[in-house]
């Protein structure tokens, strides 16, 4: 499908036309303010009442692991072509070992009879079984010594009514399996286990967010919000019970404590009141498969990045009355819709920061804590960003092009050598990935796609701090900037005690909620706030985490971001799954 554009640059200068779109693009301190309020109102209508655009899912895991946990534990992840399998072996040392294996799902079998597809399920965990048999028999937890408990993700729409329970809402992607819909998918799954006489209870269904703040929490030993920054976006976290209203005439209610909430943030402000609409993202919105929905996702996810860009240059090469971008000429990938992946801005971003040259060739080193560095293929370390590359001269500063200065053969000589390279390998990127001609990308229209580039994932970035700073602010760890001192949080009067009970498998399981999950103050110090992150924006893109935390510093202040702790959580489908059934037994499944 290609796509056109109609905006009209008539009677603007060309140096206006930039300044017009660098303007509508930029966010400034107090709309992020304002933006997180109104993330903090949706939050609080999402969990009084059910069926709000932020869902506010309460995911019946009401606690974490903190790494001591031992084990062996097996997940099962259903969303697509393929399945997989994971068996995950706690070492009760903050880490852990994975074995997976994926099969492949037959369009027969989605269309088929639901019985079929879930004996298929079932068949193939016993294959894996079959080939990698346990590395130890079973979970020191779980009641049935020779039983193995499995976590399901199943990425699709179901009504979650306990951690092992799930009626399916519809099928998505493909699937439609007859007799399912309206059936309990946990059921499903076990009664094909049971059939095959297998010894394996399917204990916990599992949203890959609520897992990847699961996996962040056993491999550094408390989290309180795991966040996907990827191709789609979202968030789970650690939320008093008595703070979600709709469970009120649940059995969860009465036990208090905490749970983690799978919030769907991915669809705030599904109305647009509030998001810095431009009308590129009006476009991209409208020619979706979900016009009006995942709003707060098509701001920031990778799935749409790239085409906010591409409608961006489009209005620039199809300016009027001269066309401002690559001479007017269009490639397939600029004039197709979705035709400009975001990893091609990614790519742009990278060749604008490579500080050196990169030999071709791969060689590796494993730096002192374990992380490999391969030069020539993906040189990425993690020093203290994620995503970090040592061989990045960190200006990733949003240079304005200046277009009498880039049109004329007097200008682009005064330019200094560095910024030169700079724009040279910039321009390099755009002829391979955007299939021009070498002669029909000049320096001008490599420094245009670069600011472009950085505009539209900086604001993804910016944005993507606000959902964090929310989170923040709604389980009472920070305070507005200008509410508190510098935004560090005020320990309340009437705080509850530091060791919290947490409902489990023996009773109670006790953690250090407000010192080890939380991160709020506890006797003048100040503790460290978990953040476990997945995706590829945030582990790839330059510096995302970076302006996220810029972000952060606006609304909540410089004291509480310096105490979030950010690291990667891997893995929310497999590893998560797994370490969901190991919390499905700790509160007695």
């Amino acid at each position: 499908m290609t796509s056109t554009s109609s905006y009209s640059y008539l009677h603007k200068s060309p140096q206006d036309v930039l300044n017009d779109i660098d303007f509508q693009l930029t966010l400034e301190p107090a709309l992020l303010t304002k933006l997180t309020e109104a993330f903090l109102e949706e939050i609080n209508v999402g969990l009084g009442r059910y069926g709000e655009d932020m869902a506010m899912v309460p995911s019946f895991v009401t606690g974490v692991p903190d790494g001591s946990e031992i084990g062996t534990f097996l997940a099962l992840d259903l969303g697509g072509t393929n399945l997989r399998v994971c068996e995950v072996v706690l070492n009760g040392d903050k880490t852990f070992r994975l074995r997976q294996q994926k099969y492949k799902v037959s369009d027969q079998l989605k269309t088929g009879e639901a019985s079929v597809l879930f004996d298929y399920l079932a068949d193939s965990v016993d294959a894996f079984l079959t080939t990698h048999p346990p590395e130890s028999p079973t979970s020191p937890i779980s009641d049935v010594p020779d039983v193995l408990p499995l976590g399901l993700t199943f990425s699709f729409p179901v009504e979650q009514t306990a951690l092992g329970s799930g009626t399916i809402l519809t099928w998505t992607k493909g699937f439609s399996a007859k007799n399912a819909i309206g059936n309990d998918v946990v059921k499903l799954l076990q009664d094909a286990f049971d059939r095959k006489h297998m010894h394996v209870k399917c204990v916990a269904l599992v949203n890959d967010t609520v897992g990847a703040l699961l996996s962040r929490a056993y491999t550094s030993g408390g989290c309180m919000l795991g966040a996907i920054f990827g191709t789609g976006t979202n968030g789970a976290y650690l939320e008093e019970v008595a703070k979600i209203p709709k469970l009120a005439n649940n059995p969860a209610a009465t036990k208090g404590g905490y749970m983690v909430v799978n919030t769907e943030w991915g669809a705030f402000n599904n109305t647009r009141t509030h998001l810095p609409s431009t009308p590129f993202d009006s476009a991209l919105d409208r020619t979706s498969i979900n016009p009006r929905f995942q709003a707060f996702e098509k701001f920031i996810s990778g799935m749409y990045l790239g085409e906010i860009t591409r409608h961006i240059l489009l209005s620039l090469i199809d300016a009027a009355p001269r066309p401002m971008l690559f001479g007017g000429k269009v490639t397939k990938v600029v004039n197709d819709q979705w035709g400009l992946d975001t990893s091609v801005m990614s790519e742009v971003e990278e060749a604008w920061e490579m500080s050196v040259t990169v030999d071709t060739t791969v060689a590796k080193d494993v730096n002192g804590v374990g992380n490999i560095i391969e030069i020539g293929a993906e040189p990425r370390s993690f020093p203290g960003e994620i995503g970090e590359n040592l061989l990045w001269d960190g200006d990733d500063h949003d240079i304005l092009p200046r277009w009498d200065i880039l049109s004329t053969p007097e200008g682009l000589a005064s330019l200094n050598p560095k910024f030169k390279g700079k724009l040279e390998r910039v321009r390099k990127v755009l002829v391979d990935r955007l299939e021009y001609a070498d002669g029909d990308v000049d320096l001008r229209d490599a420094a245009i796609v670069r600011w472009t580039c950085h505009l539209v994932a900086r604001r993804a970035a910016l944005l993507s701090g606000v959902a964090v700073a929310a989170i923040l602010l709604q389980t009472g760890r920070a305070t507005f900037i200008q509410d508190g001192q510098n935004g560090q949080t005020v320990p309340s009067t009437t705080e509850e005690p530091t060791s919290k009970k947490v409902n489990g498998a023996n009773g109670t399981h006790v953690i250090n909620v407000l010192n080890k999950v939380t991160g709020t103050i506890k006797d003048g110090l100040e503790e460290k706030i978990g953040v476990g992150v997945d995706g590829s924006l945030v582990q790839f893109y330059p510096h995302f985490e970076r302006t996220m935390r810029e972000s952060l510093r606006s609304i909540v202040g410089s004291d509480a971001e310096s105490r979030v702790e950010i690291g990667l959580a891997k893995d929310g489908s497999g590893v998560g799954a797994a370490l969901c059934a190991l919390q499905a037994l700790k509160q007695g499944f």
